[in-house]
């Protein structure tokens, strides 16, 4: 299920981002401010519902900053906590009982690029994350390729777990709310954040960047979030992790297979980690000023009450954190696809203008 959902997010990404950047606002300082909160409020009342497009723009914001600091937030830092707790000894681990101390950490550090613009931190980051990634990717084709009399077995199980929903409560409805959840986690289609960061693109087409963030979801939960499913079932980890969860099982379905990955899969996950917690105060501080006005003051304070939120998130349990993500991130879809349907119309007239001029070279391709 988070295959199809993968597959069926490539269209939403496509409208929700052309039109972030359609009716993006450009800030007196030069910044620039888009997404759901901006196209939902203009788009819906150049269709005649100004009244419904406010509404909906106003529950979109408060939504978006309860999913910054839930899923973008807390549950980043639980999960590279439990990845540290797990290969610095587990249950003997000096960090086990001190969450809120990796959660100190965490917090300094993001409110060191978010709060004191500190770029340099983020600078690293952005080289070192596509290294960790693609070794990541390396490893798992890897036990893939060792094990490809195994692969059939494993898809086997995975649609077999589909349709019959084994293991997961309520059964084929059940697999297939849990796949469209954690599709929608993994790739944000839908959702509406992603709109808010292709917003300040530099680019005059609008339409030439909902083409681009068409592989997005692709990539993400088609192709890598398909191969981590492929790891886990052919190391037999499936069953014999039942009492994991999240990066957990992952580390120890890579750890079955490669002894040493757990600890390149910890650095991974705590760079991952802040990176994505940099991304959502972003898209969090955009939907907060949207709510509250573009001041320092008010900038300010969402800042020091999302790095709050980052100690919060590792000294929890991982259930709660998961629960307050889903609720969050399922409203901010609901609000935001409401919006998509109404406007797609726009969208589907602007992508035949956009592809007439590109074919008649009123718009110059360019090469790579």
């Amino acid at each position: 299920w988070m295959i199809l959902a993968g597959l069926l997010g490539m269209s939403t990404k496509f409208v929700e981002c052309a039109l972030g950047v359609k009716y993006r606002k450009t800030n007196p300082d030069g910044s620039v401010s888009g997404g759901p909160m901006y196209y939902l409020s203009k788009g819906l009342a150049k269709r005649g519902n100004p009244a419904l497009g406010r509404t909906l723009a106003v529950l979109f914001s408060v939504c978006a900053v309860g999913g910054a600091l839930g899923g973008g937030n807390m549950f980043q830092a639980n999960q590279a906590f439990k990845q540290v707790v797990g290969v610095t000894g587990g249950d003997m681990s000096f960090f086990v009982d001190k969450g809120w101390l990796f959660g100190l950490i965490m917090a300094i550090i993001v409110g060191v690029v978010i709060i004191g613009g500190i770029k340099s931190i983020a600078k690293v980051t952005e080289k070192v994350v596509p290294l960790m990634a693609v070794v990541y990717v390396g490893a798992a084709l890897v036990i893939i390729l060792f094990n490809l009399n195994h692969v059939g077995d494993a898809f086997a199980a995975i649609f077999n777990g589909a349709f019959t929903g084994e293991g997961v409560a309520g059964g084929v409805i059940g697999a297939m709310i849990q796949g469209f959840k954690r599709a929608a986690f993994s790739n944000e289609a839908g959702v509406g954040s992603a709109a808010i960061a292709h917003s300040a693109v530099k680019t005059n087409e609008h339409m030439s960047e909902g083409f681009v963030s068409l592989l997005e979801p692709f990539i993400d939960t088609v192709v890598i979030c398909t191969m981590t499913a492929l790891v886990i079932i052919i190391t037999g980890q499936l069953h014999a992790g039942q009492e994991l969860t999240g990066v957990a099982l992952t580390s120890a379905a890579f750890g079955s297979a490669i002894s040493w990955f757990p600890y390149v899969l910890a650095i991974a996950v705590i760079l991952f980690a802040f990176s994505t917690m940099i991304s959502w105060s972003y898209y969090g501080l955009k939907a907060w000023t949207y709510l509250f006005g573009e001041s320092l003051r008010a900038e300010m304070i969402f800042k020091v009450i999302f790095c709050v939120f980052v100690v919060i998130g590792a000294s929890m349990n991982l259930g709660p954190v998961i629960d307050f993500s889903d609720a969050m991130i399922f409203a901010m879809a609901l609000i935001n696809i409401i919006g998509l349907y109404r406007l797609v119309p726009e969208i589907k007239t602007d992508m035949n203008d956009y592809l007439a001029r590109l074919q008649s070279g009123a718009i110059v391709r360019h090469k790579a």
